[in-house]
C-alpha cells in the first residue's frame, strides 16, 4: 500500500492546495509543515503557471504573484527535498500540461520520483490525451490523478479503470473558486466509480465551508478544498501559516464529523 493509499485508509481524507511560492516558497515550506501538523492528510502542490485555465481569479492570482516573485520549478523542487526530509506526508504537485513538456516530460517525472512524490496532476490534459504522462508515471512510480466531472458520465468508468492513486471528483463545472452552493449530484458519479473500480473518490471545486465540507465527505473518500486557502495566502501574506493551519484544523475536523 502505497502512501496515497495509506492516506485514505485512515478514514476521510482532507486535501488541501497551495500554489507554492505565494507569498515565497520559504512560507510555502511553513504552511506544508503547518498544514501537516493541522490534519492534512495529502498535500497539493501547485506549480504556477502563466495560463492556469482551470482555475478562477484566486488561483490564478497566486500563480502571478509566485511566478513575479521569480518562483521556477527548480526552486519548487529544492523546496520539496527539503520538506522531504522532515515529512512523510503524501505530495502531489498539481500545474498544466506545458509547465511539464516544457521542462522535459521524462525529466520532470523522473525528477519528481526522485523527490519522493506521490502523484501528479494535470487538469488541461484530457483522458484521450494522457499516455505520453500516464507511461512515464508508470515508469517513475508516480501516480497520475485523473479528474471526472459532471459532463463525464458515459466515460467515467473507463477513467476509473485506469486511474491512479484516486478519482478528483470536479464538483461543479467551470474554474476554481468558492462556492455558495454545490448542486452537482456528487453521490451519483462516485457510484458511477465504484461499480467500475474500488478507488477513493475526493471531491473539489468550490468547497470552503466547514458545513460544505461535512457534507461533501458523507458521499466521498475525500475532500480538497484550494482557493479557500490560496485566498488567506492572498490576505495575509508572510504572516499567512497561523490562520492557514487554523482554517485546515476546522475543515479537517468537519471532514471527520466533528463540527
Amino acid at each position: 500500500m502505497n502512501r496515497i493509499s495509506q492516506a485514505f485508509s485512515r478514514g476521510k481524507a482532507f486535501i488541501p492546495y497551495i500554489t507554492c511560492g505565494d507569498p515565497s516558497l520559504e512560507v510555502t515550506e511553513q504552511l506544508v509543515y503547518a498544514m501537516a501538523d493541522a490534519g492534512a492528510d495529502l498535500i497539493e502542490l501547485g506549480i504556477p503557471f502563466s495560463d492556469p485555465t482551470a482555475e478562477g481569479s484566486v488561483i490564478q492570482a497566486a500563480s502571478k504573484r509566485a511566478l513575479d516573485n521569480g518562483t521556477t520549478t527548480d526552486n519548487i523542487f529544492k523546496m520539496v527535498k527539503k520538506v522531504r526530509k522532515n515529512l512523510g506526508i503524501p505530495l502531489i504537485f498539481m500545474t498544466y500540461a506545458n509547465v511539464v513538456f516544457s521542462y522535459g516530460t521524462e525529466r520532470f517525472i523522473k525528477r519528481a520520483a526522485e523527490l519522493d512524490m506521490d502523484g501528479l496532476i494535470l487538469p488541461d490534459v484530457p483522458f484521450e490525451e494522457k499516455e505520453d504522462f500516464a507511461g512515464m508515471c508508470r515508469k517513475y512510480g508516480l501516480d497520475l490523478i485523473s479528474m471526472i466531472a459532471p459532463t463525464s458520465e458515459e466515460r467515467i468508468s473507463m477513467i476509473a479503470e485506469e486511474a491512479g492513486g484516486f478519482i478528483y471528483c470536479v464538483s461543479s463545472l467551470g474554474v476554481t473558486g468558492v462556492r455558495s452552493n454545490i448542486t452537482t449530484d456528487i453521490g451519483h458519479m462516485i457510484s458511477l466509480v465504484k461499480k467500475s473500480r474500488n478507488i477513493p473518490c475526493a471531491v473539489g471545486f468550490g468547497i470552503s465551508t466547514p458545513e460544505q465540507a461535512a457534507e461533501m465527505s458523507r458521499q466521498c473518500d475525500g475532500v480538497i478544498v484550494g482557493s479557500a486557502i490560496v485566498k488567506l495566502c492572498g490576505e495575509y501574506g508572510k504572516n499567512c501559516v497561523p490562520y492557514i493551519a487554523e482554517y485546515v484544523k476546522k475543515m479537517k475536523e468537519a471532514v471527520q464529523g466533528i463540527l
